[in-house]
């Protein structure tokens, strides 16, 4: 079985103390040598600048390739080019294309007016400049606006045909879940790589949360699991345990690549990549 490739997904900070987290988690993370990793844009664009200064800091002073999120919220689609275009003055030449959350007090998404109205136009006007390599989202459980996972599927498909060159999964906790996902964009026509996003449990309330948001199922084992953990106080053991084994699980189908969600929480990404086999390395950085 081989060592697979990771990358990483940071947000970026919005205090002084977030700030100094997040440089951790990128020294504790670098030396694992990751393809690339991703700073996320907030809800509604609320950290638009805060995402841009990460990307740009991170990019010129760890060395490592970096992919910045890249929204249609509120904004025109001059003012997201332009975003777009002082990334690839920085250097920055990935983008992770998403349409984004609604903003804050907003049921659903609705298209700025002389903004992108979907995901695939943006994916479209970044395809066009011929400057960057653009990866998307994809939910193997089904998006929770999408009618069912056919459409969603077809959906992924336009966006890999307007100019995405792969995908990167919303969290999961069975690997034949990701595994039926593959399968089905495979039927589907789907050549780009899936890349599995991977989310070790640093918060059990906060995971809960975040499934309940995305539509990700959770196994009963694993609730119980986590009751019984929270008890005896050994929740980092059992998240290491658990996204420990849907790792190897996933690499002896046939994965080369994972994607860790972070939370800007390096430990536990850590440990999982050394229980891997993925080892570090040494790295000469820029700190002038």
């Amino acid at each position: 079985m081989s060592t697979p490739t990771v990358s990483f997904e940071f947000f970026p900070p919005k205090s002084l103390e977030g700030s100094f987290r997040l440089w951790d988690c990128v020294n504790t993370l670098a030396p694992l040598d990751p393809t690339f990793v991703s700073v996320t844009y907030g809800a509604g664009g609320t950290t638009r600048q805060l995402t841009h200064e990460a990307v740009s800091t991170i990019h010129r002073t760890s060395g490592l390739n970096v992919a910045a999120h890249l929204t249609c919220v509120d904004a025109t689609r001059a003012e997201t080019l332009e975003i777009a275009q002082n990334y690839a003055a920085a250097g920055v030449r990935e983008i992770v294309a998403l349409r984004g959350d609604a903003p804050k007090g907003q049921a659903t998404f609705t298209p700025h007016a002389d903004g992108f109205a979907s995901s695939v136009e943006l994916i479209e006007a970044l395809a066009d400049t011929g400057q960057f390599t653009i990866r998307v989202g994809a939910y193997p459980e089904k998006h929770p606006e999408a009618v069912d996972q056919a459409a969603d599927i077809a959906f992924l498909k336009r966006k890999i045909d307007a100019g995405a060159t792969s995908a990167i999964t919303q969290f999961f906790f069975e690997a034949d879940t990701f595994f039926r996902f593959r399968d089905a964009c495979a039927k589907a026509g789907i050549t780009a790589p899936i890349i599995p996003g991977i989310l070790p449990i640093e918060n059990w309330s906060g995971a809960q949360r975040f499934a309940d948001q995305c539509g990700t199922h959770i196994p009963q084992v694993i609730r119980d699991a986590f009751t019984n953990a929270t008890r005896d106080g050994t929740t980092d053991l059992l998240a290491t345990a658990l996204a420990t084994e849907l790792c190897d699980d996933l690499v002896r189908g046939g994965v080369d690549h994972l994607h860790f969600y972070t939370l800007n929480r390096p430990e536990l990404t850590r440990d999982v990549c050394h229980a891997l086999g993925i080892a570090p390395k040494a790295r000469l950085q820029n700190v002038a």
